[in-house]
């Protein structure tokens, strides 16, 4: 089983920056994919952006030129730095992953960590 591990959530104030990582946990991991999503409470859960294995980035339209995600590094993990916070970006992020292990095909979910931008 795949697992994600967010971190570097946490209270910032507005106009401010956050950088979340997310670390892939496996055996003999191919990922496609990671993404970031982010769910604030009573909405949907909103892709924000993504990265593929070779590189390129796609961002959603709320979060472009503010927010950047990294390609994946050796250790299979991936950051959001995330700038110029706004009061509506307050949410839980989550990340996921798509691709494939020595068990097969996986699309697997972290537990998501809590961003709060509050003067």
């Amino acid at each position: 089983q795949v697992q994600l591990v967010e971190s570097g959530g946490g209270l910032v104030q507005p106009g401010g920056s956050l950088t979340l990582s997310c670390a892939a946990s496996g055996s003999t991991l191919d990922i496609y994919t990671m993404s970031w999503y982010r769910q604030a409470p009573g909405t949907q859960r909103d892709l924000l952006a993504f990265v593929v294995s070779g590189g390129g980035t796609h961002y959603a339209d709320s979060v472009k030129g503010r927010f950047t995600i990294s390609g994946l590094d050796a250790t299979n993990t991936v950051h959001l730095q995330m700038t110029s916070l706004k009061p509506e970006d307050t949410a839980v992020y989550y990340c996921n992953a798509v691709g494939r292990d020595i068990r097969g095909n996986f699309n697997s979910w972290g537990h998501g960590t809590q961003v709060t931008v509050s003067s």
